[in-house]
């Protein structure tokens, strides 16, 4: 029997892709890019909004409700424009927004993008360190839960749940006690310098910040690696004598990848809202820590350009998932939908 017979029952058990229109997929591709800038558009009136919205005045903010002399406070409602209208306040702030200026911080009375620019390489190698282990370390346990259940898979899923059940904090904190201080294998805090050294100070708050995240993948990956082995077009390539690898990587796989990637902007978004428990924590200088502080000191324009940058990320990072998706499995239809 042919390779070519033996695989055609797999291929008719698929659900069969359209071919797409010419010129679709960059109208789709147009359609995300348009809803990201209007999604940026209502976080940015958002993040501008909350300092008007937190109680007292802004004005009482930015003098720390220091009694000042008619012609002091006159100068700082001048310097941030304070009589002005509130939408031409906000016009003025995202224009400044659009060139990368972010306002001059209050306490340090610095430009606020070289405060927040200078900490975001800390913030982005320690998100990026702990999506690689979930990646790995999640997508490794679900697969193997899901090709070779058995007694061994069960304790990683155990151990991985198990995990998954820590708090950020707590998880944090006993890494510190038993790495940091009983073995001494790693730093207890600060992110190093430059380089390897930072990848070395990272090592764990990365595991920290995985840890709740690594068990969802997994479980994820188990699921549906288990669904698509049970699927028909798959039992009927192995009963037709397909090598099981063979179909393994190119059939189940592929398509229970697909469920992950949903949930990678999820995933991710956890990652960056967790960072901000770890890099307290271990005292990493990064954006989440520098967030905690000019709340604490009511710096409002540094946390309005970091909480900024933060939903942007998340937003930016979603909406290029949302396309990988769609472009990644032919099935989803990207054009108008049938009445």
């Amino acid at each position: 029997m042919s390779h070519a017979s033996m695989t055609a029952p797999v291929r008719s058990g698929q659900a069969k892709a359209k071919r797409r229109p010419a010129g679709e997929i960059p109208r789709f591709i147009a359609t995300r890019v348009a809803g990201l800038a209007v999604t940026l558009f209502i976080a940015s009136l958002v993040v501008f909004g909350a300092l008007y919205a937190a109680p007292g005045s802004p004005l009482t903010y930015l003098t720390h409700g220091r009694t000042m002399s008619p012609e002091a406070l006159a100068q700082i409602t001048a310097e941030h424009h304070l009589d002005d209208p509130v939408w031409q306040q906000y016009l003025s702030w995202l224009g400044g927004v659009a060139q990368g200026d972010f306002g001059t911080s209050i306490i340090y009375h610095q430009p606020v993008e070289s405060l927040v620019g200078g900490r975001a390489s800390t913030t982005t190698l320690l998100v990026l360190m702990a999506a690689a282990i979930v990646l790995v370390v999640g997508l490794a346990t679900g697969t193997l839960a899901g090709l070779k259940p058995g007694r061994l898979s069960r304790s990683a899923m155990a151990g991985a749940t198990a995990a998954m059940a820590v708090p950020t904090s707590v998880g944090a904190v006993v890494l510190i006690i038993v790495f940091a201080v009983d073995l001494e294998w790693f730093p207890v805090f600060g992110a190093g310098q430059a380089g390897l050294d930072a990848v070395y100070h990272l090592v764990l708050p990365s595991v920290a910040l995985a840890l709740a995240s690594v068990a969802f993948v997994a479980r994820l990956a188990q699921t549906a690696i288990r669904q698509e082995l049970s699927a028909d077009h798959v039992q009927t390539a192995i009963s037709r004598g397909l090598p099981r690898g063979v179909v393994v990587r190119r059939h189940v796989m592929r398509n229970a990848a697909i469920p992950v990637l949903t949930v990678a902007g999820l995933t991710a978004a956890g990652l960056i809202a967790g960072s901000v428990i770890v890099e307290q924590v271990f005292q990493l200088g990064g954006l989440g820590q520098f967030l905690v502080t000019s709340v604490q000191q009511k710096d409002f324009p540094v946390v309005q350009a970091i909480c900024l940058v933060y939903v942007a990320a998340f937003i930016v990072l979603n909406t290029l998932i949302d396309i990988a998706y769609t472009l990644l499995d032919p099935r989803v239809s990207i054009g108008k939908k049938d009445s």
